[in-house]
């Protein structure tokens, strides 16, 4: 008999956010990898040997009191604490969403994790660490992958990029994933071309809303932002692009640094520390704005570094591939029917 999982998520009904990636490439996964192992449903409210809640709707909340869910699993992909430059939510209401979050992951039988320094923030919450496992995302090589050069020629042409250097930004356009300085990198490199590929996906809610918009809609002319993207257009961005770069302030396991390893492209991230337990030694780390303008300078210059950070964009791309990844989702929901 195989395992019935029935998947709770509303994540992609709004465009252009990871949560929304992650969750449909599971999908994609266990239908592909185990049609046999492993019986899929989506949103239904009926029996099941395990319910995995990919976001934390209050239907789903309300569902979680059912004998019927069998095992709750929840997928954590934010906590409180990294909404913070996210969304723009006033007291009293951040407090009382934020006790929600939290009240929802106390509901499952089991949470996963998509980065393993989430384990002792959720440990401090008051979750036990022995429900709790570290499943990282992961892509598929089928729909990243590198272009030939004729291939990528004709995209960088059909971009508008030229003969220029180019850097790519993918994600919402907002204060958490340092999209200020990416326009000052713009500004402050005429001779280079930047595209941000993203937009408002949660509109005026987004922080610092009002001040991005304005550059949004009138942009340096070296700047493109191209508003949301549907994903299976993305990889033609990331195979035109000389450079990864993702200043963001806060993240958990971002999807676009694994699209952009899987497309061998190299990545620059600012150094954050959640970063090092899981992707530490395939990027070029900067701490701030003028460590970014620095090594964007650095290996714009230096086609011997840019090649190597290909190359380990390549190997990065094999440890977090669809592949790897298929055992480990098939042992770990054996596991808990077990």
């Amino acid at each position: 008999m195989p395992i019935k999982v029935n998947m709770f998520s509303s994540a992609s009904k709004v465009k252009g956010q990871g949560v929304g990636s992650a969750y449909e490439e599971l999908i994609r996964l266990l239908k592909t990898h185990f049609p046999k192992q492993i019986d899929v449903s989506i949103n239904k409210f009926t029996k099941a040997d395990i319910s995995h809640y990919h976001t934390i709707d209050p239907n789903f909340y309300l569902s979680t009191f059912s004998k019927k869910r069998g095992i709750k699993v929840g997928y954590v992909h934010f906590l409180p604490e990294t909404i913070e430059g996210s969304l723009n939510i006033p007291q009293p209401f951040r407090s009382i969403f934020y006790k929600y979050i939290i009240s929802f992951y106390k509901r499952m039988d089991h949470i996963v994790v998509v980065n393993p320094t989430f384990i002792d923030k959720l440990v401090a919450y008051g979750i036990s660490r022995d429900i709790i496992t570290y499943i990282p995302n992961f892509v598929r090589k089928n729909e990243f992958y590198r272009f030939t050069e004729a291939n990528r020629d004709a995209v960088r042409e059909r971009l508008e990029v030229n003969n220029r250097f180019t850097v790519l930004g993918i994600g919402q356009v907002q204060e958490r994933k340092g999209v200020k300085d990416f326009i000052k990198l713009a500004e402050n490199n005429p001779d280079k071309y930047f595209i941000w590929a993203g937009g408002f996906s949660f509109g005026r809610l987004t922080d610092g809303y009002a001040d991005l918009k304005q550059v949004v809609d009138n942009p340096p002319r070296n700047l493109k932002f191209t508003g949301i993207v549907d994903r299976n257009a993305l990889v033609e961005y990331y195979n035109a692009a000389d450079l990864f770069l993702l200043p963001s302030y806060n993240e958990l396991f971002p999807m676009s640094v694994l699209e952009a390893f899987s497309c061998g492209v190299p990545v620059m991230l600012r150094d954050l520390e959640l970063y090092h337990s899981i992707i530490k030694g395939y990027y070029i780390p900067t701490q701030d704005y003028e460590d970014m303008n620095t090594q964007l300078k650095l290996v714009s210059e230096d086609k011997e570094r840019l090649n190597k950070f290909k190359q380990l964009s390549d190997e990065a791309s094999e440890e977090y591939s669809e592949d790897h990844l298929a055992d480990i989702w098939l042992d770990f929901y054996s596991s808990l029917t077990k």
